[in-house]
């Protein structure tokens, strides 16, 4: 039998279990963007500052960098399921008081940056759990499809969210009715979590403290995990632009809220296009420096938005963006997860979340800082600079990712040596 009838490229939607979970986490991520894309630009409309847009970013990095070690520990103790639920649930209340605070009269920014730090508290107690499970889901041979699947509905949900945010605050004029529709989608994603059997992998019942070093202790001794996480930390932290669309939007392209959505859906839709490509190409034969390349292209990309003042333009370049990211984001993705004993993955998807979402929340704060102290494109373009220097330094830093092959040869030997 052939590699390619072996596994279909659809190979992981044959389990109910992966499509009642990719389903409930594509509708809940589409109405996340929804909200955030409303927030942001409300806030600008409010402000007109790129600092309060940087606090955005700031208060969904806080939670997350303090408590996504204990969800890790929780990840490999309990069941991932109910972790998810009880995420979910975080969520769904931080919605509807967005939408009480929406309805009051007074609407001080602290407040909402107060709500945007229990979303994130939300998102860091479910995200590890979300992430090991993926691995429950499937067979072992088929994880690589699942990971490519998992990441095109990811993409694609940052390509609608965005969109339909945008639209519907310009239909509106307003974001009330963009908070009430995300609460209604996570709402729905929750139920579907519930369908879900149980899942508990590989318990191993520690202490707090070692369960939190464990997972630390083991990245910084895998050089492979450590430069591909690290690498995209600081690439993205200082290459990521997003914080500033709404002012490129208005400011920079005049193209308003429904714009600004299109913007923020651009480099999603490239993604999603490569992910989506992933799942009929064979493996990368050098998946190393593929990774390498895509995140040097990701930073010219981002030189070339920071430059531009032309509204086609800046798209294609965020759609470059994201398809370069994409790649790095697949190939990562693949090797943390198989280069990981089971009942490590929710502690080391722990670490590497936080290595995430510094790269993306916490980058947004530094454009917010950077754009707020030297202006909006010097920012931008400096940072697209910056990661250009971060991939040649990792590439000397960190041989191994420069020579690491064929990710299905990589997951089928420690498949092998770990399960």
């Amino acid at each position: 039998m052939t590699e390619k009838s072996a596994n279909p490229p659809r190979a992981a939607f044959r389990h109910r279990s992966f499509r009642l979970y990719i389903v409930s986490r594509f509708i809940a991520f589409i109405g996340q963007q929804m909200l955030l894309i409303a927030i942001a630009q409300s806030v600008y409309e409010m402000t007109h500052n790129p600092m309060y847009l940087g606090y955005i970013g700031l208060s969904l990095f806080i939670p997350k960098f303090a408590f996504i070690l204990f969800a890790g520990h929780m990840a490999d103790q309990f069941d991932r399921r109910s972790i998810l639920l009880a995420s979910r649930f975080i969520q769904l209340l931080m919605m509807f008081g967005l939408i009480l605070y929406t309805w009051s009269p007074l609407h001080p920014l602290w407040i909402l940056y107060g709500l945007l730090f229990i979303l994130g508290f939300g998102s860091a107690v479910g995200a590890p759990a979300s992430q090991a499970m993926v691995t429950q889901l499937v067979p072992t041979e088929q994880f690589s499809n699942a990971v490519i699947w998992n990441s095109s509905s990811f993409q694609l949900a940052f390509i609608l969210g965005p969109v339909l945010g945008g639209w519907l605050y310009t239909a509106f004029g307003r974001a009330l009715p963009v908070y009430w529709i995300a609460a209604a989608l996570h709402l729905v994603s929750t139920l579907l979590i519930f369908c879900l059997p149980p899942l508990v992998d590989h318990i191993q019942k520690t202490e707090i403290s070692k369960s939190f070093m464990a997972g630390i202790h083991y990245v910084l001794h895998r050089k492979i995990i450590l430069g591909v996480i690290s690498m995209d930390l600081f690439a993205v932290l200082l290459g990521g632009a997003v914080a500033l669309l709404p002012i490129y939007a208005n400011d920079i392209l005049k193209v308003g809220a429904s714009g600004l959505g299109l913007l923020r859906a651009a480099p999603s839709l490239g993604a999603g296009i490569v992910a989506v490509s992933l799942a009929y190409l064979p493996p990368f034969k050098r998946a190393g420096s593929t990774m390498l390349w895509c995140v040097a292209l990701f930073g010219l990309a981002t030189i070339g938005f920071g430059l531009s003042k032309n509204f086609i333009f800046s798209i294609l370049c965020l759609v470059t963006l994201g398809a370069a990211d994409m790649v790095s984001v697949m190939i990562r993705g693949v090797l943390v997860q198989v280069q990981t004993p089971p009942a490590m993955r929710g502690r080391v998807s722990a670490v590497n979340m936080i290595f995430i979402g510094a790269s993306n929340e916490l980058g947004e704060f530094e454009s917010g800082l950077t754009a707020s102290w030297f202006g909006v494109i010097p920012s931008v373009v400096v940072g697209g600079l910056g990661t250009l220097t971060v991939v040649a330094l990792w590439s000397w830093l960190f041989p191994e990712i420069r020579s690491h092959g064929r990710l299905d040869e990589s997951y089928e030997k420690k498949v092998l040596s770990l399960d």
